[in-house]
């Protein structure tokens, strides 16, 4: 202690204090260091009793609360870090570590330029090990944050100190090569990511490095994986990984990857399949990644996968496609592990295979999609060549007398079943792929049921065996059922129900899933059967819900079990008869009820209600309307009041104008419908509260339009409120589409709409049609649904039809402003947020109208182009002469990225269908008379009545469009 000074002392002193058994002496000195943190000072200090190697080792790990500290108290933390990352404590060294990673990003490169210099000059110190390791930690943590402005300075310096490690197996462990190439990879993704800009500068700054790279990827690979030593496995990982990226973004040159392919598989068959070596089969690293030859094998066929998905790639390994199939399917065999976890516990063998749990088996399934859909027929070809060989050497090996025969059998049946689709699809081509199951399932049903459940499970056997038969079996039920056509005899329903209820009392909650949807298959088969069964099965199901009432899988899946009843002929209102006691009951007395179950409740009664006759739809309402407005009225659960909201726009679908007449008083329903939607929009409460009001008041305009109208103003009033105090997008989203319903409610008479959203007031805003129209024209883009889309489109082509003064008074966000070149970084945008251009409301209209045309006509078009191949933006690097095979080098291009997101591109491709208006997602939604109008002639006509009433405001407007937006509004003025 003697190089600790007064300060320091204290603080140990007080630090040895939080560790004393005695409670007060503890509670004093954790009071004594909060206190100490708020005076200036303390942060330096601290970190000097941090880095003093003479203070006892314990106390470096006591907990830290980081204080406020000044700018020149930076400086000296800073200081005080770097050179302590030589530690020869790996925790502290760690430590140290993390903390000057998070310094640094947030204060490298601006105010902390030494960073960079002093962690190299680390790296290249051979002598210092301990120096090496923490600066190599520091490096990786930050690789991460790394940007355009750095990597280009930081990569001609950085890479060769990092290539020193890489390449020099008698200096460094490979635990520091592996830690290199981890850094090496980040380097090279966000080289990738930098390449659309500046494609010549990232191409320059990588034909230097290629070269010497890829002969260590290749040394690297070329060595023999060996099963006991996991830090080989974490070095060829990180290779596969930075190849991956190669492979994505830049002229790649493929390392010998297809023999590191096949002498793995040997090393994996024989210590994680036949399990004849010794070998732990997972392991950590010290950043606690997996290291495991399990995992190891996942990034193979990671690489494979991208190698096979790149059009260009894909050419030059179309020769090893069929090679590459049969060792796929090897590697999916049930290892030795996997086939003693599920002898145990079929459940979990449930768990495993519905979860897509990670492992060799689902990574070689996605690689063989990847190669079916990249070749086609030869890749069908190339699966159904190496399953049949993988069969056939299975018989050869039962000959032979191998107790594991069975494995490569049951690796071809899960090959094929991975690609059922596609090989449906082939078999309607002229496949014959159902010989070769036939002969398989006739081979497995030829061997010991008991011997072989795993083979027999996968062929889907019989349902009264061994549980992971009952599981395959469940599975084919589920397949089967939907095919029988209603055409199984009472005596076969009876009994498949038997033994389905009889293991679902013995099933876990992983199986239970299973055996539910099994359930749910069999009772929609059942046809007029149905009312037989009922009885029976319904309150079994009933029961499972209750039980299961916290979890929300199992619980949806025993609501769509009663639907499934429920549809059936003849049960729907014994059905109800069944539950409206009981959940009447509950929703009467909900604040005394378990957690979830009223909100489970409330799902359950929605099930019910929605398509049910109106008879159906009175009964509920007679026993739980009123119940469920005061839950909305008075319950602070989200859930509840979620819940609450669906079922009461179910309600009003299913009652229509008839439920005003069944509350009793005049106007007393419609008050509590009222009262509702004021509680849902009430700004004060949390955004996801309100998350489906969108939907309720939708159906309150459908349904009931003229009791509602008198209180449109308040309505309006209230919606600006809660869009101004929602935090989530998707509620803004549905209540712009309530405005624009109410803009449809309008017409002939929109410009009266609008006086009436000019005369209502709005926080920030010269009144509520400035707001709303702001909020809505950067919302559009954001829309989900299709309903929702072809609801809000064509309420702006009625707004803009109208030409209201104060229309063009409006001025809205236009455009991104480009600040700066490159990638926008974490400093970059809290410095400098992203800025727009501001843009006359009619201007952005047309625009979004515009884009919405372009889109539709490129629907209608299709998609000419799909099979159209991008030429690459990449020049050939030429590095003369190389050992490495031709159809192993090509270069890759960088797919584009769409603006519009998927899902919305997907609802408006259903809005484009227009001749099937039954694919709405939204069930409410179909009884609106909005469904009818076809979006092309609706815009059409829009475009084509401005042209020829303002050709010259239609020529402004047009001045802002892009060429594809332009062309599309030309090409609708021109028929």
């Amino acid at each position: 202690m003697a190089a600790a000074d007064g300060d320091q002392r204290w603080l140990v002193e007080c630090l040895t204090a939080t560790l004393d058994t005695a409670r007060d002496i503890r509670d004093f000195a954790e009071e004594s260091l909060r206190q100490a943190s708020l005076l200036p000072g303390y942060g330096a200090a601290l970190t000097k009793v941090t880095t003093n190697k003479e203070i006892p080792f314990g106390l470096h790990e006591e907990n830290f609360v980081p204080p406020v500290v000044s700018a020149s108290e930076k400086v000296v933390i800073r200081q005080l870090l770097l050179i302590s990352l030589d530690d020869s404590h790996g925790k502290i060294r760690t430590a140290i570590g993390m903390a000057v990673a998070a310094i640094g990003q947030q204060d490298w490169p601006e105010d902390w330029p030494e960073l960079l210099p002093y962690l190299l000059k680390l790296i290249g110190d051979q002598s210092n090990g301990c120096g090496v390791r923490g600066a190599l930690r520091c490096l990786a943590l930050l690789s991460d944050d790394l940007d355009d402005t750095c990597i280009p300075k930081l990569v001609p310096e950085l890479f060769p100190s990092l290539y020193s490690i890489i390449s020099s197996p008698h200096m460094y462990e490979n635990s520091l090569r592996a830690k290199a190439l981890a850094i090496v990879h980040s380097c090279i993704s966000m080289l990738g990511s930098m390449s659309g800009v500046y494609k010549r500068e990232t191409v320059s700054l990588m034909s230097s490095m290629l070269d010497p790279l890829m002969e260590q990827f290749s040394l690297i690979l070329n060595s023999p994986v060996q099963s006991q030593n996991p830090d080989d496995w974490s070095m060829q990982m990180e290779v596969l990984k930075c190849l991956l990226q190669l492979v994505q973004n830049f002229p790649a040159v493929l390392a010998p990857l297809w023999h590191t392919f096949v002498s793995s598989f040997k090393v994996y068959e024989s210590s994680m399949i036949q399990a004849s070596e010794d070998v732990d089969s997972v392991g950590y690293d010290s950043d606690g990644n997996e290291r495991s030859l399990e995992s190891f094998g996942i990034q193979l066929f990671e690489l494979w996968t991208s190698i096979v998905g790149n059009s260009r790639l894909a050419k030059v390994i179309v020769g090893n496609i069929k090679e590459l199939t049969y060792y796929t399917i090897a590697y999916q065999q049930i290892t030795e592990e996997q086939l003693q976890n599920w002898s145990r516990d079929a459940n979990q063998y449930v768990a495993d295979e519905d979860d897509v749990t990670y492992s060799c088996r689902v990574s070689g399934s996605l690689l063989l999609e990847e190669i079916v859909t990249a070749y086609d027929e030869y890749g069908i070809d190339s699966v159904l060549e190496a399953s049949k060989m993988h069969f056939y050497e299975s018989r050869e090996l039962k000959k032979a007398g191998s107790a594991d025969w069975w494995r490569l059998h049951e690796a071809s049946f899960f090959a094929l079943g991975s690609l059922s689709e596609q090989l449906c699809e082939a078999q309607d081509s002229g496949y014959n792929v159902r010989d070769l199951l036939e002969q398989m399932v006739t081979d497995t049903m030829g061997t010991e049921l008991h011997q072989y459940p795993f083979l027999h499970a996968r062929a889907f056997s019989i349902l009264s065996k061994p549980p992971p038969v009952k599981v395959g079996a469940c599975r084919a039920l589920a397949q089967l059922l939907p095919e029988s056509n209603q055409s199984l005899s009472v005596s076969n329903i009876t009994g498949i129900l038997s033994s389905l209820v009889d293991l679902l009392g013995k099933a876990s909650d992983e199986t239970l899933h299973l055996v539910l949807e099994t359930l749910q298959s069999a009772i929609k088969s059942c046809g007029e059967q149905s009312t037989i069964i009922e009885p029976v099965i319904s309150p079994i199901i009933l029961d499972v819900w209750a039980q299961h009432i916290a979890d929300p899988f199992i619980s949806i899946d025993a609501v769509e079990v009663l639907e499934a009843i429920k549809n059936a002929p003849g049960c729907l209102e014994p059905l109800v008869s069944r539950i409206l006691p009981t959940i009447g009951s509950i929703l009467g007395k909900s604040k005394i009820q378990q957690n979830g179950l009223v909100a489970g409740s409330l799902d359950l009664l929605t099930m019910i209600l929605k398509n049910a006759p109106i008879a159906v739809v009175k009964a509920v309402f007679d026993t739980c309307f009123t119940s469920i407005i005061q839950i909305v009225l008075e319950s602070d659960d989200h859930g509840e009041m979620q819940n609450a909201t669906e079922c009461l726009a179910v309600f009003i679908s299913g009652g229509r104008q008839e439920l005003l007449l069944w509350g009793g008083g005049q106007g007393h329903t419609l008050k509590m419908l009222l009262d509702a939607a004021s509680r849902l929009l009430d700004p004060g409460l949390e955004s996801s509260v309100s998350l489906f009001v969108g939907s309720y008041i939708l159906q309150l305009i459908i349904h009931l339009p003229s009791h509602l109208s008198p209180h449109f103003p308040e309505l309006i009033a209230a919606i600006v409120r809660r869009m101004q105090s929602s935090s989530i997008t998707g509620l803004k989203c549905s209540l712009v589409v309530i405005i624009a319903r109410l803009v449809h409610l309008s017409a002939p008479n929109v410009d009266q709409f609008i006086n009436l959203l000019l005369a209502i007031p709005a926080q920030g805003y010269n009144n509520s049609f400035a707001y709303i129209m702001s909020e809505w024209s950067q919302l559009q883009g954001e829309i989900q649904g299709a309903y929702q889309i072809k609801v809000t489109t064509t309420a702006l082509a009625l707004l803009i039809s109208t030409r209201h003064p104060e229309l063009s008074n409006i001025e809205v966000q236009g455009h991104i402003i480009k600040t700066s070149a490159g990638i926008t970084t974490r400093s970059k945008a809290r410095v400098a947020p992203d800025q727009w251009t501001k843009i006359p409301l009619p201007a952005k209209i047309f625009s979004l109208l515009a884009d919405t045309l372009a889109e539709i006509q490129e629907q209608v078009v299709g998609d000419e182009d799909d099979d159209c191949e991008e030429d690459s933006d990449w020049e050939e690097i030429q590095n003369g002469d190389t050992s490495i095979p031709h159809d192993m080098i090509y270069s890759a291009s960088v797919p584009s990225n769409a603006n519009p997101s998927v899902e919305h591109l997907n609802a408006m491709a259903k809005v484009f269908d227009e001749d099937d208006d039954e694919s709405y997602d939204d069930d409410l939604a179909k009884t609106d008379t909005l469904n009818e109008v076809k979006p092309l002639d609706f815009l059409t006509n829009t475009f084509v009545k401005l042209w020829e009433s303002d050709r010259p405001l239609f020529e402004y407007l047009c001045q802002d469009l892009t060429d594809s937006q332009r062309n599309a509004v030309e090409k609708v003025l021109r028929k």
